[in-house]
C-alpha cells in the first residue's frame, strides 16, 4: 500500500537488513525505561523475530530510500476471532506523518480478512502517563476506568483516536500501580 513519503509492505523474515532496523527502532522507542525486555539490542531483535514466527504476521513502514519508518505485528488469539495488534511502533522522526494509523490500517485488513472480529492491545504505563497509573486500581476500578484520560503523550491518546476502546486494565502488570492498559476495536465487514 503506497501512502504519501512511505508504502506499507508485508514483514519478511528474511530481510535481515529490516530486521535489524525493526529492532533498532523497538529499542529506541520502547526500550528502557519503559520495557526492560526491550533494554538491548539482542532482547528487541529477539522480539521481532518472535513476531514474525509461524502464525503471526507483521507489516512494516517503508521510505522511499528504503529505510524502516515503523512496523506493527499481529497474531491471531481466540481461534481467530480475536487478533492481538503487537507491538506498534514508529521511528520518533517519523511520527504524526500517518505512518501508525496505515499500519493499523493494514492490521485491521489482514485480521478481517482472516475472519476476525475484534483487534486488541495493551498499552502499557509504566510512567505514570494515564490517569490509570501510579494508582490503586484495586480501589473503584470501575469508576477509573470510566474516567480514563491521558494528561499527556501516552499511547491510549492514539489508539482511542483511532477507534479503539479501553476495555480493561491489568493492575500493577509491570511493577506496582504501573498497569497493561487493554484497548479493543470491532473490525466491522
Amino acid at each position: 500500500m503506497r501512502h504519501a513519503g512511505f508504502t506499507i509492505e508485508t514483514f519478511d523474515a528474511d530481510d535481515a537488513s529490516a530486521v535489524e532496523q525493526a529492532a533498532a527502532i523497538l529499542h529506541a522507542e520502547i526500550g528502557p525505561p519503559r520495557h526492560a525486555g526491550f533494554g538491548s539490542l539482542a532482547g528487541a531483535r529477539d522480539e521481532v523475530r518472535d513476531c514474525l514466527a509461524d502464525g503471526r504476521h507483521a507489516f512494516l513502514a517503508r521510505a522511499a530510500n528504503g529505510d524502516i519508518l515503523g512496523w506493527a505485528g499481529a497474531r491471531p488469539e481466540y481461534d481467530g476471532h480475536v487478533w492481538e495488534l503487537h507491538p506498534l511502533v514508529v521511528r520518533r522522526d517519523a511520527q504524526r506523518r500517518g505512518i501508525g494509523t496505515a499500519l493499523v490500517a493494514a492490521v485491521e485488513s489482514l485480521a478481517r480478512d482472516k475472519g476476525g472480529l475484534t483487534l486488541l492491545l495493551g498499552a502499557d504505563d509504566e510512567d505514570f502517563r494515564s490517569s490509570l497509573g501510579g494508582v490503586d486500581l484495586y480501589d473503584a476500578l470501575p469508576a477509573r476506568l470510566a474516567a480514563a484520560s491521558t494528561d499527556r503523550d501516552h499511547p491510549i491518546a492514539f489508539y482511542t483516536r483511532i477507534g479503539f476502546t479501553i476495555v480493561g486494565v491489568i493492575p500493577d502488570a509491570n511493577g506496582r500501580r504501573k498497569p497493561d492498559i487493554l484497548l479493543a476495536k470491532r473490525l466491522r465487514p
